[in-house]
């Protein structure tokens, strides 16, 4: 974070960690429109490689894990609920089968998420 303040006669920098007690004296003593704040070392994290790494590994059967286990159920108890077996789960889970949209319609009504997690 670099926080400049301008005023006739009154200027200096401070750069890294400055404590938002600090920035709100500096704005109270000089003025908003005498402090200027830029917080250059923020990053979108839709641009950092490691989100976009962890994004590529996403798969619509790892989301159906994600959401069996948050609820509790185990493959046996979602196949009975969805007329399935539990090898069909299994395989809709390791991405061995595609998630077909009206199973995703189902799951999103059981899971109470958009069918689109699915996809």
């Amino acid at each position: 974070m670099l926080v400049v303040v301008r005023k006739p006669h009154t200027e200096f920098t401070l750069n890294g960690n400055v404590p938002a007690k600090l920035i709100r004296t500096l704005v109270c003593e000089y003025g908003a429109d005498n402090v200027k704040i830029e917080e250059e070392d923020m990053m979108n994290v839709d641009d950092m490689d490691w989100y976009k790494e962890e994004a590529a590994k996403d798969t619509p059967g790892k989301a159906l894990r994600f959401y069996r286990r948050l609820k509790g159920l185990t493959q046996p108890e979602l196949a009975k609920m969805l007329g399935t077996t539990k090898q069909f789960i299994s395989n809709l889970e390791n991405d061995r089968k595609p998630i077909s949209r009206m199973m995703a319609k189902k799951l999103s009504e059981i899971f109470d998420v958009p069918p689109s997690r699915f996809i």
